[in-house]
């Protein structure tokens, strides 16, 4: 699992004073990216080398309002690996413990045609091993 902490933006609110829902996925893409880093796969490599990987599913279940200068931490997991998918979780969660959100995100592995292709064993042997030691610690 990854924690990416952040700080509610005004820009990110709406005229109920609450976070806007539409940020929450913003959020999620943080997680996935800081995740992603973590095992040494980069965004830019993958687009340098014409691998897309499109979000083709994405929920969103809100549990608690996010306010305007709130601290929260955002929980990603991968939770399923494959060499042309990959299929995270998430909870956004307000420093004082209250849970925010919960939600999952599943990418394919496509070229720039959209064809779905399989990840080269460089990247997804990196993923696999950040993948496979998240599995043991839980």
């Amino acid at each position: 699992m990854v924690s990416v902490k952040d700080r509610v933006r005004f820009v990110e609110t709406d005229m109920m004073g609450v976070v806007h829902h539409s940020n929450y996925f913003r959020w999620f893409e943080m997680g996935r990216v800081a995740y992603m880093r973590q095992a040494n796969v980069l965004l830019l490599d993958l687009m340098a080398e014409g691998i897309l990987f499109p979000i083709v599913d994405v929920s969103c279940q809100y549990r608690s309002s996010a306010k305007f200068d709130d601290n929260i931490i955002i929980e990603t997991t991968l939770s399923e690996l494959s060499k042309v998918k990959m299929v995270f979780t998430y909870k956004v969660i307000r420093e004082d413990g209250v849970l925010l959100a919960t939600g999952s995100t599943k990418n394919a592995f496509a070229d720039a045609n959209g064809k779905v292709l399989r990840l080269p064993d460089t990247y997804f042997d990196r993923l696999q091993a950040v993948f496979q030691k998240d599995k043991e610690s839980c």
